[in-house]
């Protein structure tokens, strides 16, 4: 954060308690505005000399009615993950340059998300040179460094054959660890990660051939009866050639899973507890129905929470 020795800082950023843990989203977010089907283009008529030279039967232009066709009663969703991850620069802190920190956006699985997602922009504080950052390719990412908390906005456009809507999320930056997390460490990073799913409703034929394979994307099978036309060379485009996925990520060792096991352990592990402490309920009101008459506290009319 750049920032004048001697100007104050800023108000919106200057305080350094740390914000609470943002929720993981209750519903998943489903984008249903798809983009108008493109107009026909004609082909130029060809020369005899042009028919002549062709010893095969020519493609037949592909119907932009059919390309862009919604798949009704079909849902595509990704599964995503945006954060940040800060570090406490230690001796290298100044009063005004105290961490370095990195806001992002992920596949949950860390696959490749420019399969859907064109362009991030970041909307940092207006105290930062240039706070509207705009980033177009993968990693969909940002760091910088300085020492106050705030509100980053994240917007996500997606490619045409996805989706016209944008999507704005919003998180808070958090530099500092929590009380009982103990004190700020060089090596341990404080990190805030939000899960949360986009959901695609009746996708164009040509998006769902797109990502029908994509390791990204959840697909469902199509209802009975569905057809689809045979994918095109834009469908059949690999994935493996450019690896732009977030697997080698410099900060991935501090990412979290977000697995479906993973969340089945915590939800055995949280139903555990929840049943230890029902028992121990139980085990304290069978005590206290075992006490003698004479030694219960009963509170009689107009006696409860201190009453006379």
């Amino acid at each position: 954060m750049e920032q004048p020795p001697s100007s104050p800082p800023p108000p919106a950023a200057a305080t350094a308690t740390a914000a609470p843990t943002p929720a993981p989203a209750s519903a998943p977010i489903i984008l249903s505005d798809s983009p108008p089907a493109a107009a026909a283009v004609a082909e130029p008529a060809l020369t005899a000399a042009q028919k002549a030279l062709r010893s095969k039967p020519a493609r037949a232009p592909e119907d932009p009615d059919k390309k862009n066709k919604k798949l009704k009663d079909v849902e595509i969703s990704f599964p995503i993950v945006y954060g940040t991850i800060s570090f406490w620069l230690g001796k290298k802190a100044s009063e005004y340059n105290s961490h370095k920190w990195t806001v992002y956006i992920r596949s949950a699985t860390n696959e490749d998300l420019s399969v859907i997602v064109k362009r991030v922009v970041f909307q940092l504080h207006p105290s930062f040179t240039n706070p509207t950052r705009v980033v177009e390719q993968p990693p969909f990412e940002l760091s910088e460094s300085g020492w106050g908390e705030f509100e980053i906005a994240i917007t996500l456009y997606f490619h045409s054959d996805v989706c016209e809507k944008r999507l704005d999320l919003f998180h808070q930056l958090k530099l500092y660890p929590e009380e009982d997390a103990g004190p700020q460490s060089t090596k341990k990073p404080v990190v805030v990660e939000t899960y949360d799913e986009v959901v695609f409703p009746e996708p164009t034929e040509a998006f769902f051939l797109r990502v029908q394979n994509h390791p990204a994307a959840t697909v469902p099978r199509l209802p009975p009866g569905m057809t689809l036309s045979s994918p095109g060379p834009m469908e059949l485009m690999s994935h493996d050639k450019k690896r732009f996925d977030t697997k080698d990520h410099s900060l991935s060792q501090w990412f979290s899973n977000f697995s479906e096991a993973d969340e089945l352990l915590k939800l055995a592990a949280a139903r555990q507890q929840v049943q230890a402490h029902i028992a121990k309920l139980r085990r304290q009101l069978s005590m206290i129905e075992g006490m003698p008459q004479q030694s219960r506290v009963i509170s009689g009319p107009g006696q409860q929470f201190g009453h006379g």
